[in-house]
């Protein structure tokens, strides 16, 4: 009787679960179908807007681009002319020189005492001419008066000459005596910038064909030079372009504008002003050259620089910001807007870059809407909102 009462007791509570989980079902399907009347079907998010504008149209020039180094003008050695005790140095490690300033001293006392001596010699030389030419003039009159002989008169007329060349001889080292002293005051040849000293006062310095002492060196400032090798085909695109006028020229003196290592743009303008007269076998390769004013010493010798050269004639081109030019694999494209606002995808060919604005050589027509920003938002194919560069946005309605 316990088991007949209990197995009763257990249907009961699986009926009464069974009847409860049937009724929470319902009741959440009831709920969520009046949630879903409320709420509606979701609309269609409108096409992303995007800033179109039209190419603008620009004169336009091709540039080369070359890699150099700057050179001085004028690179001078000091070297010690005379031998001697370098006595002083009158400047300073570095510094800007100009022509004919005085940068050693050598001991002056030794060629000071030659040139004494070469002094007096010239005035006992001098002496003796005029006691042969005395001597010379009363033998005409003896040989006039046949108180003489010819030979005798003929003596007295080498003896003039003999004193003659040594006065000659005498004023010669008389001269030297005064070079050699001028040259122990060692000026700047050259104007520009002086490295340091080489040789330290005290020290003997020394001249001669092998023997010669290096004092310094100065290379010239402004203006200064920049070397930079191109290609035969550039040269003869260069050649073309001087004589054909298309460039303000004289020869093939072409302008060039440079910019350094740590700038952005070419800032610096220069001219080019001479071009070897060899192509080098081994590279293919022709030597230019460029010159630049240089007045607060921003260039040094040796620096690396870029150098741009005009390579074409003006000619017009259309312009584009470089940031609305994409890149597809190897090809460059840009968004393009039809008139039902469908974006398309056209492929193009690259001219130079004048500050942020790319020139297009081909693939583009004048009247086209090229998207300039929101390049991320828009597809091929896809509908967009075209809105004008530099217009105000269209009001936004309120829902």
């Amino acid at each position: 009787m316990f088991a007949a009462c209990r197995d009763s007791f257990l249907k009961d509570i699986r009926m009464n679960s069974s009847r409860n989980f049937r009724l929470g079902s319902l009741l959440i399907l009831a709920a969520m179908g009046l949630a879903g009347c409320g709420r509606g079907q979701q609309p269609a998010p409108p096409p992303p807007a995007v800033t179109v504008a039209k190419p603008q149209q620009q004169s336009v020039v091709d540039y080369d681009e070359y890699v150099g180094r700057f050179v001085a003008v004028d690179s001078v050695e000091v070297r010690a002319r005379v031998s001697g005790a370098l006595e002083s140095v009158h400047f300073k490690d570095g510094q800007t020189v100009k022509k004919g300033d005085l940068l050693f001293t050598i001991d002056r006392r030794p060629f000071q005492n030659t040139l004494d001596q070469a002094r007096a010699n010239l005035l006992l030389a001098k002496s003796n001419l005029t006691y042969a030419q005395t001597d010379l003039a009363r033998a005409q009159q003896l040989l006039h008066d046949k108180a003489i002989s010819e030979q005798v008169y003929d003596q007295r007329v080498q003896a003039q000459r003999n004193a003659e060349a040594s006065v000659a001889a005498s004023e010669a080292a008389a001269r030297q005596a005064e070079l050699d002293l001028q040259f122990t005051e060692v000026r700047a040849p050259v104007a520009g910038r002086i490295g340091d000293r080489r040789v330290s006062p005290g020290n003997l310095v020394a001249s001669g064909a092998g023997a010669t002492t290096l004092l310094a060196t100065i290379v010239s400032v402004d203006p200064i030079r920049f070397e930079f090798t191109f290609d035969e085909a550039s040269l003869l695109r260069y050649n073309r372009l001087a004589k054909s006028g298309s460039v303000e020229t004289s020869g093939l003196t072409l302008p060039v504008k440079l910019k350094l290592i740590d700038e952005q743009d070419f800032v610096h303008d220069g001219r080019m002003d001479f071009v070897d007269n060899v192509i080098d076998r081994s590279t293919g390769t022709i030597r230019g050259r460029a010159v630049f004013a240089n007045p607060n010493g921003l260039f040094i010798p040796g620096m690396f620089a870029r150098l741009q050269i005009a390579a074409s004639p003006p000619r017009e081109a259309l312009m584009v910001p470089d940031a609305a030019i994409g890149t597809d694999q190897t090809r460059k494209f840009v968004y393009v807007v039809g008139p039902d606002n469908t974006v398309k995808q056209s492929y193009v060919k690259l001219g130079p870059l004048v500050g942020d604005m790319r020139a297009i050589d081909e693939g583009l027509k004048p009247d086209d809407q090229v998207v300039v920003n929101g390049l991320m938002r828009v597809r091929p194919g896809a509908k967009v909102t075209p809105q004008q560069q530099g217009a105000s946005p269209a009001p936004v309605a309120e829902k």
